[in-house]
């Protein structure tokens, strides 16, 4: 099959568009034909390898993925080859306490596909079983490529860990970032007033058109003062955190006593400093927050099947273009998900 492999860590340049062997099937995966691939930041940080991320050489990277069924375990009849599906890209032991009750991502064996394993950066990959869905029928596979691992993971930090309730207020940084565009659509169909961050008129004006009831351009403008003039002083009721470094401390004054500060990532860098006056003073609490479950997926599709979301594609690219995409993520030009076609 033809695949897009790196065989040392570095920048674009490193990754191959090439030959690579089929992967095998196991006895309870699905091989799937990709038929598209969405790109995570995760992705370049496999690439660039540690401190980052560490995996083994040669890679193929690719944790978004649609596609069709082209092989399945004996025995199964009710996903027919040829049907139409996408990628769950976290999986877990599927026989532990936290996986038989719905929390696979709290397994101790978790893994992500395209991260642990290889992944959708080629023309056929090999997923368990458990972990494939059908596509939703009225969106192509791009569009379906560009759901999984942001809509899962915005899902679980507004619904699952900060329990947001209609009216309150949440704080949105990153709003062109897949999580940023995610969590924009998920607080809005919750009822939530959204406030969302961004460095370009542009990209705010996006925002905007996705439901954001107020923008700042975070280059600009005072991201502290601006989130307390919008709530009268008050402060933002969550924040929703994956920049890291050179956010966490505007979160931090961002949010009002009481509040809530959900955290998936740091993009920007871990070590971030915490004012510890802020947090008992204010009462904030903070949550950890890493994707979420299969059934957390599932209950995503439906607010896709009931147009209460939708996806945002930015661009597409071929496979063999893998390099170019990557290089648009790194930039920061994009606004939503960058898709490869295969």
């Amino acid at each position: 099959m033809k695949a897009v492999r790196f065989h040392q860590y570095g920048g674009p340049e490193v990754l191959r568009y090439e030959e690579a062997p089929d992967p095998v099937r196991g006895s309870e995966d699905v091989l799937v034909r990709v038929r598209a691939c969405a790109l995570n930041h995760l992705d370049i940080w496999e690439r660039v390898g540690p401190p980052r991320t560490k995996v083994a050489l040669p890679h193929i990277s690719g944790s978004d993925i649609s596609g069709v069924v082209e092989e399945v375990p004996p025995g199964e009849d009710a996903l027919p080859i040829g049907s139409e599906v996408i990628v769950n890209p976290g999986v877990g032991c599927g026989r532990c306490e936290k996986c038989l009750s719905g929390k696979e991502n709290q397994c101790r064996y978790f893994k992500i596909i395209g991260s642990e394993s290889d992944g959708g950066y080629a023309e056929l990959v090999s997923v368990p079983r458990r972990n494939v869905f059908p596509k939703p029928e009225r969106m192509d596979f791009v569009q379906s490529a560009s759901v999984p691992l942001v809509f899962l993971t915005a899902y679980h930090m507004l619904v699952k860990k900060a329990a947001l309730e209609p009216g309150e207020t949440v704080l949105v940084l990153g709003a062109g970032s897949g999580v940023g565009v995610a969590a924009i659509q998920i607080a809005k169909a919750y009822g939530a007033n959204v406030l969302a961050t961004a460095g370009s008129d542009a990209k705010l004006r996006k925002a905007v058109e996705l439901g954001a009831d107020s923008v700042i351009n975070h280059n600009t403008q005072d991201v502290v003062a601006e989130a307390r003039r919008y709530t009268d002083g008050r402060g933002v009721d969550v924040v929703v955190e994956h920049v890291g470094k050179a956010t966490w401390d505007r979160s931090i004054r961002s949010v009002a006593k009481g509040g809530r500060i959900v955290t998936c990532g740091a993009t920007t860098g871990f070590d971030a400093e915490t004012d510890l006056r802020y947090v008992y003073s204010k009462e904030i609490s903070i949550y950890g927050s890493f994707m979420g479950g299969g059934g957390e997926l599932l209950r995503v599709l439906e607010l896709f099947k009931q147009r209460r979301l939708r996806p945002v594609v930015d661009r597409e690219f071929p496979l063999s273009s893998a390099a170019d995409a990557q290089t648009r993520m790194e930039k920061g030009e994009h606004f939503g998900k960058i898709v490869l076609t295969v």
